[in-house]
């Protein structure tokens, strides 16, 4: 199954790394993000990728352009301007790298993309979020749903400290993060049918696919959530980089490979 992956936005809120290089090449043990999200993929199968760039998309292409020579081992041989490879430690990743414009939303990027998806049933996603989703899982709910869309919904931890008190304001117990707030939110991970190229009619540059099409979705009765209690985590500052690099040397918990 192709997976289409959200990489065009241009990650203001960690900009600290976004002034040079476009939010899904940030690196997390010397990788970027967005090769953790592929390779998720890739473990259940999935190795046929498009990519939509915006902001800086240069740098992915030519990462992906120069992947194979990046990660194999070679002689190079001057004299006849010749290259003898070794060790192939490149992935078995096809990857389609599109343009979908520097300031287009997200439901303008899915829709100039459906051409290179065909009509058929793809995985969709965001290009700075990881989780251990198991995906044989979720595509079988999606199937037995009947639905349109599946979305993969997740508890996020808060990011703010909580207080447990007593109704007199005596304080029982302080909790940094959090992990079960009740609330569900989107986690990504999504299954779409063909059947989506209907909610995205008319110019979608200027719309967000988790508004619009999202909300039309709702009201069909068309969206299903596929509930995930277990590892999500989503690059959204410079502390969550951090804490992923800190997972990746500890325990990465989304590493499936």
């Amino acid at each position: 199954m192709k997976v289409v992956i959200f990489a065009g936005g241009r990650g203001t809120r960690i900009s600290e790394e976004t002034s040079l290089k476009p939010k899904p090449m940030i690196e997390i043990g010397g990788k970027p993000i967005l090769w953790h999200i592929m390779k998720i993929y890739a473990a259940y199968g999935h190795t046929e990728f498009i990519i939509c760039l915006g902001y800086k998309g240069w740098i992915i292409k030519e990462y992906f352009a120069n992947y194979f020579l990046h990660n194999t081992d070679i002689t190079v041989d001057l004299s006849n301007n010749s290259i003898e490879v070794h060790n192939n430690f490149a992935e078995p990743f096809k990857v389609s790298l599109i343009d979908t414009g520097l300031d287009t939303m997200t439901a303008g990027r899915l829709k100039r993309v459906l051409p290179y998806i065909g009509n058929e049933p793809f995985m969709l996603t965001y290009g700075d979020g990881v989780c251990n989703v198991n995906l044989d899982d979720l595509l079988r709910y999606h199937k037995a749903s009947g639905k349109v869309c599946t979305m993969t919904a997740i508890q996020a931890t808060s990011r703010f400290g909580v207080i447990k008190m007593e109704d007199d304001g005596t304080i029982d117990s302080f909790e940094e993060k959090p992990e079960d707030s009740g609330t569900w939110i989107n986690g990504g991970f999504f299954i779409l049918e063909p059947g989506i190229a209907k909610y995205l009619d008319g110019n979608m540059d200027d719309m967000m696919w988790e508004r619009k099409p999202m909300d039309d979705l709702a009201r069909d009765r068309q969206i299903n959530a596929y509930k995930h209690h277990d590892f999500w985590k989503c690059m959204d500052t410079l502390r969550d980089k951090e804490e992923l690099e800190h997972l990746w040397e500890n325990q990465p918990l989304w590493k499936k490979w």
